[in-house]
């Protein structure tokens, strides 16, 4: 399987697309006036979150109710998830729910998941906060459950952590074999395993053992996001031409890029010497929208990244390098 618009142009090099995290947009009005936005401008996506309380990353609605909303707003736009908590829902009552939103929004949904991460929420809410390698295998069995089920066929599966004997789901989804499936991953074990099972990938930085994400400016260097492009492609092995690489992307529209990407590097507490690392990390662009066009076209021969998500703040500003990329 490929993503939706997962072909490769006459170059050899997947084609651009960008996507939307609805991460303000918490009316039926404002959710609905975004989306159809967001197809105006030529985004793929309107992706959202999975927390259950709001940490570091604001607060978000319950993402597959609210793209259901999304998408019966738009015509063309697909909705995702980007990523599902894996530890929110078991795998039967999310092959049901996401068939569901595949075939309502007329082959429209991607499955976006992760292994969870956010300590203080399960401490919340109750939910207890296995180690790391526990939560990842049971991610792992997870993902062999849902393509049973969104197959169609009668599906049974003896694990570690989940049992199905003989589920039949109900509805078959729109997209066959199944909806796209994403996986976010920063830890070696998870890209190993999107490598492995996932048409998309969102390259992230890793989890620590806090329950909080890495802020190490290696993880986001060009050597390290180049070492989980190279952890992606050994685990896939010969399917890796048809994964697509995603990335968030903040971009920066200045006309003067050290000393955006030197306030910065202070800000983000990596001190003046980062300032050149700044410059070349994966996920940040600065510089006018033309400068930005061809930085990311130079990131995808450097890397293979075609898939770029932005917040909904920053939608309209965003919009003219869609215009510039989206499709080519």
């Amino acid at each position: 399987m490929t993503g939706p618009a997962g072909v490769n142009d006459a170059a050899g090099g997947r084609r651009f697309r960008f996507g939307v995290i609805a991460r303000d947009l918490h009316t039926a009005a404002r959710l609905a006036a975004g989306a159809r936005r967001a197809e105006e401008l030529g985004y793929s996506t309107l992706l959202m979150r999975d927390h259950l309380s709001a940490g570091s990353l604001g607060r978000s609605l319950a993402p597959l109710t609210a793209l259901m909303a999304a998408a019966c707003a738009t015509r063309r736009l697909r909705v995702g998830t980007l990523v599902l908590d894996n530890d929110h829902r078991h795998p039967a009552v999310l092959a049901k729910e996401a068939a569901t939103l595949d075939v309502l929004s007329e082959g429209r949904f991607e499955l976006g998941l992760g292994a969870g991460w956010m300590r203080s929420e399960y401490a919340e809410a109750g939910i207890p906060f296995d180690r790391a390698g526990v939560r990842v295998e049971r991610l792992e069995e997870a993902i062999a459950v849902l393509r049973g089920l969104l197959s169609g066929d009668r599906t049974s599966f003896a694990g570690r952590h989940y049992t199905i004997d003989g589920l039949r789901n109900f509805p078959c989804p729109v997209q066959r074999p199944r909806p796209p499936l994403l996986v976010g991953a920063g830890s070696p074990r998870m890209l190993a395993l999107a490598g492995r099972e996932a048409d998309i990938v969102a390259i992230a930085a890793p989890a620590l053992a806090d329950g909080t994400l890495s802020n190490d400016p290696r993880e986001r260097s060009a050597d390290g996001v180049a070492r989980k492009v190279a952890r992606v492609r050994e685990a896939a092995g010969g399917r890796f031409a048809d994964i697509e690489l995603c990335l968030p992307a903040t971009v920066h529209l200045v006309t003067d890029r050290r000393v955006a990407a030197e306030r910065l590097a202070a800000e983000r507490g990596w001190g003046a010497s980062a300032t050149d690392l700044v410059l070349d990390m994966p996920s940040l662009f600065f510089g006018t929208e033309e400068d930005v066009a061809e930085q990311m076209r130079e990131r995808r021969d450097r890397y293979g990244i075609s898939y770029y998500v932005v917040p909904d703040q920053d939608m309209e500003a965003f919009a003219p390098i869609v215009e510039l990329l989206a499709g080519r």
